[in-house]
């Protein structure tokens, strides 16, 4: 009787080792130390044991399986397997556990007990891992940690190794942990041949001088740069970025970004805003063009500059604003246009220059010459300084360097403009008002002169070395003649109307922005581009879909046993439905010897 039990366990061996089977391949015993039939356990199950030479050796379909004990239910194809376990496929994929289960009808493995699956390029750790060798699909639900060494370390509560693709997908509590950053996400695509790294929904990556916040974005994590869309920003400490698109290189602390671009500077209470912009962090300096506008916000009234392009440098205690071709000014009680603006922020000096003029007569320059509007009065020159206390933010003083022309028009009459020029002129202003002007060498003037009543008493044109002026209530009050030359009062009728403009005056009161609308109004059309951006979301795919659960639907129909093994263990929409209780440890006493 022993004899034929004997001869039993070999044929069932042979059966195993050639993989005698109709259809698919079987599983084959490569090697076991000690092997043993177990009716306690199951009709037909047999108990392989290693030996001091070498673990139970298991082969299927390329995968290699060891083990130092094995439980093999023949009908079912499907194994036990305990302590020290091993389960290779190819020369990339490796997993070790305390305990696997593996299926060969369905080719399903479920492994728990510190798991560790190996690839090339990571390594992922986890408590329980389901695979799906059919898919090359591993997941997890419990929790796991992928370490790459150039990227860092990617925890999450749910993850996927797509083995053909050669990427993972972790959602739920995201967290990459590197040296100089930490990343946060709903979801993560990673790819650890290249570090390439895909974010979706609400996601921060924060770094030592930097906090980057988007809700669809992709991350090089060998080459430290990224791409950022949907509410993107990026923090670089005094200085917000806002964008529809932003790159961001760590390494250069470098920031570009597309569209609809805001730039906040959260020490000096501006904004700067654009349709292309970028930023050096170490550098303090940002450029920005398309529409390019920086507000200074100030408690009662902000200012606001415009330019085909702004750059902003310097530390945020030294801070300097350059504006360039075409740039215009506008505040409620001011006005200005230049070719090109500069502004200091930190000594409240506003610089208007003239663009270098080829000759006298390029009507290009001639248009962008320095203007200054102060409520009712024109101030042009070749260069124009504008003075404010940077503590109170009122206007204090201004200056006129070479060819000073001041123009107001007259209350009365349409065509009537009062004139000073000279060859400077400094300017002082009380609550942001005019209020003194003195004219500087070479001094002319046109006046309109009026009674009490508004009355026309005569024209005044006089010549000098140097004027002085008080305005009161938006218009001239007295006029201080110093070192006179000429001058004297004419009736209007007496004076001719082709003497009434001193020479190089230019009226430009229609170019004068009244409005931050109006700053823009001689723009041409704006074209932006168009941004294409990642991939639309798409949920990730069920463990358990329709092709695993009929896998094991027909496996559970070839075998004539009540417990279906090779549905065990496999997670039903998202849920585990974990074997009860834990493995046992091993112990050679509790298995028979045949």
């Amino acid at each position: 009787m022993k004899s034929l039990k004997n001869l039993f366990v070999l044929l069932v061996l042979c059966s195993s080792v050639f993989g005698f089977s109709q259809g698919k391949e079987r599983i084959t015993v490569q090697y076991s130390g000690n092997t043993s039939s177990n009716p306690d356990i199951e009709e037909g199950a047999l108990v392989f044991l290693r030996d001091e030479s070498q673990q139970v050796h298991f082969v299927h379909n390329g995968v290699n399986l060891f083990c130092d004990k094995a439980i093999y239910y023949q009908d079912q194809e499907f194994i036990e397997a305990f302590s020290n376990v091993v389960m290779k496929q190819g020369d990339s994929i490796n997993m070790v556990a305390k305990y696997v289960e593996y299926s060969g009808k369905t080719e399903l493995a479920f492994a728990q007990g510190d798991v560790v699956l190996t690839e090339p390029q990571s390594t992922l750790t986890t408590d329980k891992l389901y695979l799906d060798r059919t898919r090359q699909l591993a997941y997890y639900n419990t929790k796991g940690k992928v370490v790459r060494d150039s990227s860092g370390t990617i925890t999450s509560q749910i993850g996927r190794y797509y083995m053909n693709a050669r990427k993972y997908q972790f959602t739920k509590d995201v967290v990459l942990v590197n040296p100089d950053y930490t990343l946060n996400t709903e979801r993560l695509d990673f790819f650890p041949d290249n570090g390439h790294a895909y974010l979706f929904g609400p996601s921060t990556i924060v770094g030592e001088t930097s906090e980057v916040y988007c809700e669809r974005g992709f991350y090089d994590t060998n080459n430290d740069t990224g791409y950022f869309q949907r509410n993107a920003k990026i923090n670089y400490e005094n200085r917000v970025v806002e964008g529809d698109s932003l790159f961001f290189d760590r390494n250069r602390s470098f920031a570009s970004a597309t569209n609809n671009i805001t730039v906040t500077d959260t020490i000096n209470n501006s904004i700067v805003k654009g349709h292309y912009a970028e930023v050096w962090r170490d550098k303090d300096s940002l450029f920005i063009t398309k529409r390019a506008l920086a507000i200074t916000v100030q408690e009662k009234d902000s200012v606001y500059l415009h330019a085909d392009t702004l750059m902003v440098t310097g530390k945020a205690d030294n801070r300097i604003t350059r504006a360039f071709y075409n740039a215009r000014l506008y505040k409620s009680d001011l006005a200005g246009k230049s070719d090109s603006i500069h502004v200091n922020h930190q000594t409240g000096v506003t610089q208007f220059i003239n663009l270098d003029r080829f000759s006298s007569t390029d009507a290009f320059a001639i248009a962008r010459k320095p203007v200054l509007w102060n409520l009712g009065n024109q101030m042009t020159g070749d260069t124009i300084h504008l003075i404010s206390n940077v503590e109170t933010e009122k206007l204090d003083s201004l200056k006129v360097f070479n060819n000073a022309f001041l123009v107001s028009k007259d209350t009365i009459s349409e065509d009537a403009f009062n004139q000073v020029k000279g060859q400077r002129l400094i300017g002082l202003f009380k609550d942001n008002e005019l209020y003194n002007v003195d004219i500087i060498k070479n001094a002319e003037t046109i006046r309109y002169m009026r009674n009490d009543k508004n009355e026309l008493i005569g024209i005044q044109k006089s010549k000098s070395g140097s004027i002085n002026i008080q305005i009161v209530e938006k218009a001239i009050d007295e006029v201080r003649f110093i070192n006179q030359i000429d001058g004297n009062i004419f009736p209007e009728s007496d004076f001719p109307k082709s003497g009434r403009k001193l020479r190089g005056f230019d009226w430009r009161g229609e170019e004068r922005p009244n409005s931050v609308d109006d700053l823009f109004k001689d723009d041409p059309p704006l074209v932006l581009p168009v941004i294409k951006g990642l991939e639309e979301y798409v949920p990730p795919e069920e463990f358990t879909n329709e092709d695993v659960e009929k896998r094991i639907e027909e496996a559970g129909k070839a075998t004539p046993k009540k417990t279906n093994k090779a549905a065990r263990n496999v997670p039903k929409k998202r849920a585990a439905t974990p074997k009860k209780g834990k493995p046992k440890p091993f112990d050679p006493s509790q298995t028979k010897q045949q």
